[in-house]
């Protein structure tokens, strides 16, 4: 049974993540966090900030590793893929299964972190590790690889965001937008649903 966290000071989602509907770059503080108080307009706050979650806020396999503000990394609750070429011909591309993690900039090496590390194993997925919206590499662990950890710069570093509808399209689930809410279910049974003020927009 998973114990719900709570934010505490740490507002490093607030930083590290893009925010297309008031146009707030990857790696820039929100103007509307507030220090000691969150964020400001969390009632009305954009579709694409109350789809988005933080799974270590929410525990999930989670236990051992450090708050974000302290280890320096997010990880998104919602499944996501990447785009790999094949390494012969460059013409045939297929899509894998990847947890996007968001590490910031400042602390580049943060991914390193042993407790990360074995979580990821344990997960037996790659990670989309992400300085920015259009900045990142992917990293492989051993239960994955079947040998060592393998960082993966090209064909990744600019790898775009991408939507909900383009995730459940190719993960094979489904997504269901209503005026106040989305749910998102990819085929391993992964689902989230989530009560928005708006539609919502991520881009």
């Amino acid at each position: 049974m998973t114990t719900r966290r709570e934010c505490g000071d740490c507002m490093l989602c607030c930083s590290l993540l893009p925010v297309e509907e008031f146009g707030k770059p990857a790696g820039e503080r929100c103007r509307h966090a507030k220090f000691g108080k969150g964020c400001s307009i969390y009632p009305r706050r954009p579709g694409s900030c109350a789809l988005w979650n933080c799974r270590w806020l929410v525990n999930d396999d989670t236990a051992e590793l450090r708050r974000p503000d302290r280890s320096h990394y997010v990880i998104d609750i919602m499944p996501d893929f990447a785009r790999a070429v094949h390494a012969t011909d460059p013409s045939l591309s297929y899509s894998i299964e990847v947890i996007q993690v968001w590490v910031d900039p400042k602390y580049r090496d943060a991914h390193r972190d042993p407790m990360f590390r074995r979580y990821l194993d344990r997960q037996r997925k790659c990670a989309l590790i992400r300085y920015g919206a259009r900045e990142g590499f992917l990293l492989a662990p051993p239960s994955v690889t079947g040998n060592d950890w393998i960082e993966k710069e090209s064909g990744f570093n600019q790898e775009p965001q991408h939507t909900l509808q383009e995730i459940a399209a190719e993960l094979g689930g489904t997504i269901e937008i209503e005026t106040d809410q989305a749910t998102v279910t990819t085929r391993d049974g992964v689902e989230r649903t989530v009560s928005v003020k708006r539609p919502p927009t991520i881009v």
